[in-house]
């Protein structure tokens, strides 16, 4: 007998197996929703349901009971554990009743058919909603060549340029630098070659990282006025600070700026006045630059990608963290390797997974492809 009960649990775990290997094939590496183990996912209420793994958080995969309901409800909801344990009869199908004969019906209407390709799907203007978006940024360490000794500013400089822009622009979302780093360094990949276009367009595609910059430092150059009193000599110093903004899914340099301060303003005397005026003239060029590098991110239009399309549900690389709601509207472009192309179609945002990803649901046009591009949909327009 107690062989017969081991066999049923055998054949369980040959199938969740099988499952793992299916769904860990089917979605890219880098996206943030994974099928893997857990302690709560062997609890016997969720033998018999797939617990998958978004952003390091245990979510159960259900039938959406509202699917029948309209074109714009996903076929699937991803549910946290604990939510999914307290409400289970929530997402438990209901079975089906019969109608007894007696029952009075009203008269019945049919929906619309659906739109044909060629017509025109109608979403209103909204610059509003296309400014609220955040494009993901990654600053690279500055490049740091003319300091003394172990002396560096390079790290420091790219953190404080960052949050100069934070301060000016509500448009941006800086990715971690050393989290991209370490992420490369698992994969192999040399960071040596971050700046190559197969690597751009990986963190393009893995992390949704549209502007990658580079900067460099020349200086901080310091100028000591000596006098016979050591107490009473006095600095100034300069720096020039250049950036170098490329477009991760095309490795093309979009703009270079610059900006350096005056070194009038940085004269310095007392105690360690050379020290004190090299903070200082970092301290007047960043806001300088951060003007400048928050000017051309924010007019730098927003797009994301599609991790995976099912059917007509597409996993999106973008969400609640980027500023995506629900019922959002997005816009396909055929990205054709160079440049993106026509329109294809429209996806609307159903619902979000983990902290920055999303599920759409096909509304208009062709099914869409892993490399296209969805940007936020501005006006009407005729797919075809």
């Amino acid at each position: 007998m107690e062989q017969r009960e081991n066999i049923p649990r055998f054949f369980i775990l040959i199938l969740s197996s099988f499952s793992l290997i299916f769904f860990t094939c089917s979605m890219p590496s880098w996206f943030p929703i994974k099928k893997g183990s857990s302690h709560q996912a062997k609890m016997k209420e969720l033998l018999d349901k797939e617990v998958v793994i978004i952003d390091q958080e245990e979510y159960v995969k259900v039938l959406n009971p509202k699917f029948s309901e309209g074109k714009d409800q996903t076929k699937y909801l991803y549910v946290p554990v604990i939510e999914y344990l307290s409400r289970k009869e929530t997402f438990t199908p209901k079975p089906i009743q019969k109608k007894e004969e007696t029952q009075i019906t009203t008269p019945s209407f049919s929906p619309p058919p659906p739109l044909p390709e060629e017509q025109t799907l109608v979403v209103s203007p909204s610059e509003g909603k296309q400014s609220s978006l955040k494009k993901k940024v990654l600053v690279l360490y500055f490049d740091d060549r003319t300091t003394e000794g172990e002396e560096v500013f390079g790290d420091w400089v790219s953190e404080k340029l960052m949050k100069e822009v934070n301060r000016r622009s509500p448009q941006i979302s800086f990715i971690d630098y050393q989290m991209v780093m370490d992420f490369l360094e698992k994969r192999g990949t040399p960071l040596s070659n971050i700046e190559s276009p197969e690597v751009l367009y990986f963190l393009n595609e893995a992390f949704g990282i549209q502007i990658v910059v580079q900067g460099q430092l020349s200086g901080p150059y310091v100028f000591t006025t000596h006098t016979p009193k050591d107490r009473d000599r006095t600095a100034s110093a300069i720096i020039k600070m250049d950036l170098k903004l490329i477009d991760a899914l095309t490795g093309k340099t979009l703009k270079i700026l610059s900006a350096q301060n005056p070194i009038l303003a940085t004269k310095e005397g007392g105690l360690f006045p050379e020290e004190k005026a090299k903070i200082k003239a970092i301290d007047l060029t960043l806001p300088e630059l951060g003007q400048l590098l928050s000017k051309e991110l924010d007019g730098i239009e927003w797009f994301c990608r599609i991790a995976k399309v099912e059917g007509d549900e597409v996993f999106i690389n973008a969400g609640r963290l980027t500023g995506l709601k629900t019922g959002d509207i997005v816009e396909v472009y055929r990205y054709n390797g160079t440049g993106v192309g026509e329109v294809i179609g429209k996806i609307q945002i159903a619902n979000h997974l983990g902290i920055d990803a999303s599920i759409g649901k096909v509304i208009q046009g062709k099914i869409p492809e892993v490399k296209d591009i969805l940007k936020m949909a501005k006006s009407e327009r005729t797919i075809r």
